[in-house]
């Protein structure tokens, strides 16, 4: 039996640009969380004995802005080489040999696969063996699962690959190829990086992408980590676990205030919902979004006097966990107690209003071809951000305040709800 970590997508030191646009941002916890999940991801190995660690691309969030960034993973490489634990490492698309101008030299148990083409390296004293090839460049249009060498005989054969797969909304599209790739050339274990998000793909064989080990932002939220795989004397993976490193979990916290009339009320509500996602992060500093929800007579006073309702937020958040919260951002998509049929009623326009209102939340979203077009050009993340306001998440919310704002002018208009 042997075992070993998969992790990816470390971004060492990412600068996580925008942080000092909010007012009372933890800035160095959150900009020093890439470094101490790694050192997490470092600890774990060492106390769980494993035979090997693999890095399926992007340790570094780009060009080094001085030495100490390599000199870091240099650090805790070496950290590795004194207890004999091996590490196999590719290059992403973040950390590609034509993006890195700075380098240092590694310890000799860290073994990087070549740029150029696919290779195989062997795992010293445990029978199992690593395909790989790193990022020559930024952007790897082909598919490279073809080039990958042969799966070896009475080896347990990995595949360590920085991929894209098919094309995710939230990632660039490098290295692409379809799952059935994957699945046909038989290998035991395809250990993926570049999407972010922890899932398992298959099973048989394992394909899996491990997630990125710390969270960096609100489209990242929940535990966030590595593999700990564990292979038995027939060469078969008895367990994958997904084993948290972060050490800030970010999480949108949504709060049912509905028919809530009390101010006082509805912060002890959000207190305990602050209180509950303090416990999830299990110790780790909670980044939260917290969206109120629901109809209540509350709503003109929330959305009024937003800045006030943040600080509220944040001096609970203070009272729950002392410094172990910070509130990323207040949103207030509550609406007013207003009866819409019986408004409805009143008269012929105020029907017409509340009709048109009705007939677009139910009909689908439909985006022009010329923003489609706009969106397939543009970077990453930037895509990832523009397609998450074009949801019909953020839809049916734009329309909720929309809703919101013209049924409480109806009922004001009216003289007040029914």
């Amino acid at each position: 039996m042997f075992r070993f970590l998969h992790a990816a997508d470390m971004h060492i030191d990412s600068p996580l640009d925008g942080l000092d646009a909010y007012d009372g941002a933890p800035v160095e916890a959150l900009r020093g969380a890439t470094r101490r999940a790694f050192e997490n991801l470092v600890a774990l190995a060492l106390d769980e004995r494993v035979d090997f660690v693999l890095l399926a691309g992007d340790v570094y969030d780009g060009d080094w802005k001085d030495f100490s960034t390599g000199l870091f993973f240099t650090r805790q490489m070496a950290r590795l080489h004194a207890a004999g634990i091996p590490v196999y490492l590719i290059a992403g698309n973040h950390d590609a040999a034509s993006v890195l101008t700075r380098r240092l030299s590694l310890p000799p148990n860290v073994q990087v696969f070549s740029t150029r083409t696919a290779e195989t390296k062997e795992v010293p004293g445990v029978p199992a063996v690593v395909h790989g090839r790193g990022f020559p460049n930024r952007a790897v249009a082909e598919n490279l699962v073809p080039d990958y060498p042969a799966p070896v005989v009475n080896a347990f054969n990995v595949g360590l690959l920085h991929t894209s797969l098919t094309g995710t909304p939230e990632h660039d599209t490098y290295a692409p190829c379809a799952l059935r790739d994957l699945l046909q050339k038989g290998y035991d274990y395809w250990a993926l990086g570049h999407v972010h998000l922890p899932q398992v793909l298959a099973e048989r064989p394992w394909v899996v992408f491990a997630g990125n080990t710390q969270g960096r932002h609100m489209r990242e939220t929940g535990p966030r980590g590595c593999r700990l795989v564990t292979v038995d004397a027939s060469l078969d993976v008895v367990s994958c676990e997904h084993r948290p490193l972060d050490v800030v979990r970010w999480s949108l916290v949504t709060v049912d205030v509905g028919g809530i009339e009390d101010e006082q009320a509805a912060l002890a509500v959000i207190g305990q919902a602050l209180q509950g996602g303090s416990r999830e992060a299990d110790g780790r500093l909670l980044a939260a979004r917290v969206t109120l929800t629901g109809a209540t007579p509350l709503h003109d006073r929330l959305r009024r006097d937003l800045p006030r309702l943040r600080a509220e937020c944040i001096a609970l958040a203070q009272l729950t966990a002392g410094e172990g919260v910070w509130i990323e951002e207040v949103v207030v998509a509550t609406a007013p107690v207003v009866d819409p049929e019986a408004l409805a009623q009143r008269d012929d326009l105020t029907r017409v209003v509340l009709a048109s209102l009705q007939a677009a939340a139910e009909r689908p979203l439909e985006v022009p071809t010329e923003v489609d077009a706009l969106l397939k050009v543009l970077p990453g993340e930037l895509r990832a951000a523009a397609e998450e306001e074009l949801t019909e998440a953020h839809r049916a919310a734009l329309l909720q305040d929309v809703r919101a704002i013209v049924l409480d002018a109806l009922a004001t208009r009216t003289g007040g709800a029914p």
